[in-house]
């Protein structure tokens, strides 16, 4: 798999490994290198690969936007992909933060942009823009209400202050808190996880959980159904049934 130096892109046992690699930036974010994970992303979606994982070198994961970039008119986003090429159009297969260090205005939205996130337990997240007179207009302010309690959301947007990894992991953002260098790892192990299982399920569960949030209640289910039905008729169903009766993996085509 390519990569543009900045990003490094790589199979791990069959998983997408996305790592941000500018440490003597502290991973700031380019256009160059919005353009290469907006790429990566889309063979993810096309590939064989079940699941991918974003991370940072250096022991940090993002600290936002290149401000020189930006003072140069540089705004590292994809039209119609948003910010590092992601956080406007995630991909349809699950994407997992794995996150050392600070995680910071551009850099926390890349993170919320994601399904499920494995922090180091020094690692830290923020949205530091408006102590710049700026806004966090790449998703901090419309996702993380859905993510967090309104009232931590608030001060995370209010005060531009950042918060431990432990206390958002109590919150329910992050899912798993490990040694401290070890979050890649972590979420590896979570990735494989996920890759066991049914391709067709798996892209399909993630679909309605994101859209059911904007269905009325009483509409969820009839809704559901386009999606689910589908699935239930898949040889995939059909194989997982087959393997669990007959005490083997299944073996998925993804159909």
């Amino acid at each position: 798999m390519a990569d543009n130096g900045d990003i490094l892109v790589e199979l791990v046992d069959g998983i997408q490994v996305i790592t941000l690699n500018r440490p003597s930036a502290k991973n700031a974010m380019t256009r160059a290198m919005a353009g290469t994970i907006a790429a990566a992303l889309d063979e993810l979606d096309a590939g064989p690969a079940p699941v991918s994982v974003l991370a940072g070198a250096g022991g940090v994961f993002c600290a936002g936007m290149d401000l020189k970039g930006f003072l140069r008119g540089e705004r590292p986003s994809i039209p119609g992909r948003g910010f590092g090429g992601l956080t406007e159009a995630p991909p349809r297969k699950p994407i997992i933060a794995a996150v050392e260090g600070w995680a910071l205005a551009g850099g926390f939205e890349l993170v919320l942009a994601c399904d499920l996130v494995v922090a180091g337990a020094g690692a830290r997240f923020g949205l530091p823009e408006v102590k710049r007179g700026l806004v966090a207009a790449a998703g901090g302010l419309v996702r993380l209400p859905d993510r967090l309690p309104p009232a931590l959301a608030s001060e995370l947007v209010l005060t531009g202050d950042p918060m431990s990894a432990q206390r958002l992991h109590e919150a329910g953002l992050v899912n798993a808190v490990v040694e401290e260098g070890r979050a890649l790892a972590g979420a590896l192990e979570l990735a494989r996880r996920i890759a066991r299982n049914g391709p067709l399920a798996v892209t399909t569960g993630k679909e309605v959980l994101r859209l059911s949030r904007g269905w009325a209640p009483e509409e969820r289910f009839a809704r559901q159904r386009e999606y689910t039905d589908p699935v239930f008729a898949s040889a995939d169903a059909r194989e997982g049934s087959l393997a669990f009766a007959e005490k083997r993996d299944p073996q998925w085509t993804g159909r």
